[in-house]
């Protein structure tokens, strides 16, 4: 409850309103908040219910007065008011009950100040001046500089080809092993796997967001997303596969930035038809993990996105990996592959069938349910390099993505022969 009151940043919200139950402390307040610079129609009539009832329908403002003269349990009520309230909000409580214990238990719950009726001028005035220098302050944990925020995409160049297992993967080491509060958002709206690998239900907290992005706030975050860990909160939806996905992106974006007041990391499970129609979401996305396979369509596909990443997503750094390798099962080796997107490879994962069955009867993550596989030693290699491309620490020559439109240049038919007359294929090590 008192972090309810006391964390978080301050959003787009009124500087100040008042929830009085009689005329006489509305007639003290009014003027105090007039000389505050503050509407005095923010002076409402009613108490603590009063409050909770319109809060829970309108963003709190950064500093909020209730009074507690008609409620009959003070503290429950008190409870009651942090749900509705945005974080960071600064509450002062008046009431007419003088009980040290009260006073005390109060301020142990969040609350700013307890002032005894009848209220004067004065003692109204140095609360509210106090207040507002308790809002403006640096709140606990926050530097004088901006916060660092990592954001990654992971998009599969193909379907199946384990991208959303690198999501679910790389989203459980930064917030279980790394420590870092992280954010999942699986932008597959009706069929995203998520919360699914995680063995949880998704909620209607991305449905909800897509359908009113205007509400989305510090207090949506933390209401509709789904905690998996102390460290790690996810966001996504099961919706009804006849309802199409009617949304311009504005959620999405709105989510992506209150992500970076809550969260060290955020990770995106993008499928490819995002890029399309939401070509937008890479604007702030520091590093890009393109999910690939030892195939000619995914060879095929990965240079139609390197070509389009170059062109949309410049700033971001962008990590290619190829996921369930198999030595000697491969399409095309890694030589040939390379060589299609004139790049490097910069991780390979290799092929673990067992391992993956293992996660799934589980209900964990992959690296979680198999720590000592190689599969999720090379996934924890990803998770490193994801931070030190974010970080900018990423060798250009291997992750500055294609130099040029290579369609043209890639006989794909003469791959495949020289697999046929080749099959042992170079292991993608």
């Amino acid at each position: 409850m008192s972090a309810s009151l006391k964390s978080g940043l301050p959003g787009n919200r009124d500087a100040f309103a008042a929830y009085i139950c009689d005329e006489n402390a509305l007639d003290v307040l009014r003027p105090v908040v007039i000389e505050l610079g503050w509407p005095p129609e923010k002076c409402n009539k009613g108490g603590l219910r009063n409050a909770i009832q319109s809060l829970s329908v309108s963003a709190s403002p950064n500093i909020l007065m209730v009074d507690l003269s008609e409620s009959g349990d003070p503290l429950n009520d008190i409870n009651a008011l942090a749900e509705v309230c945005e974080p960071g909000t600064v509450v002062i409580a008046i009431g007419q009950v003088n009980d040290v214990r009260l006073y005390r238990d109060l301020l142990a719950s969040g609350i700013h100040d307890y002032l005894l009726k009848p209220l004067s001028a004065n003692m109204l005035r140095d609360s509210l001046t106090q207040a507002q220098a308790v809002f403006m302050a640096p709140k606990a944990g926050e530097d004088e500089g901006v916060k660092r925020h990592i954001s990654t995409a992971v998009i599969g160049t193909r379907g199946g080809v384990g991208a959303s297992t690198l999501v679910t993967s790389l989203a459980w080491i930064f917030s279980a092993e790394k420590r870092l509060p992280t954010a999942l958002l699986d932008l597959d709206v009706h069929f995203g796997t998520g919360a699914l690998t995680l063995d949880l239900e998704p909620g209607r907290g991305l449905t909800d967001a897509i359908d009113n992005p205007g509400r989305i706030d510090g207090l949506f975050i933390e209401r509709a997303m789904i905690r998996a860990n102390e460290n790690l909160a996810i966001l996504s939806a099961e919706a009804p596969i006849n309802q199409p996905l009617m949304t311009d992106g504005a959620a999405f974006l709105q989510l992506q930035e209150e992500f970076k007041h809550q969260f060290e990391m955020t990770v995106l499970d993008m499928p490819r038809n995002m890029l399309i129609n939401f070509p937008h979401l890479l604007n702030d996305v520091n590093a890009i993990v393109l999910a690939a396979e030892m195939s000619l369509a995914s060879a095929r596909d990965t240079i139609r996105i390197l070509s389009w990443l170059k062109t949309n997503a410049p700033h971001s750094q962008v990590i290619v990996v190829a996921n369930k390798v198999q030595p000697g099962m491969a399409e095309i080796s890694k030589a040939d592959f390379e060589a299609s997107i004139e790049r490097k490879i910069d991780i390979s994962i290799p092929f673990d069938q067992k391992a993956a069955t293992n996660a799934a009867k589980l209900g964990k993550t992959f690296v979680d349910a198999n720590g000592g596989s190689k599969a999720s030693a090379a996934i924890n290699q990803l998770a490193s390099l994801v931070i030190g491309a974010a970080e900018g620490d990423l060798d250009e020559s291997d992750g500055g993505g294609a130099k040029k439109s290579l369609l043209g240049a890639l006989d794909f038919k003469q791959l495949l022969a020289k697999k046929k007359t080749d099959p042992v294929a170079e292991p993608a090590q």
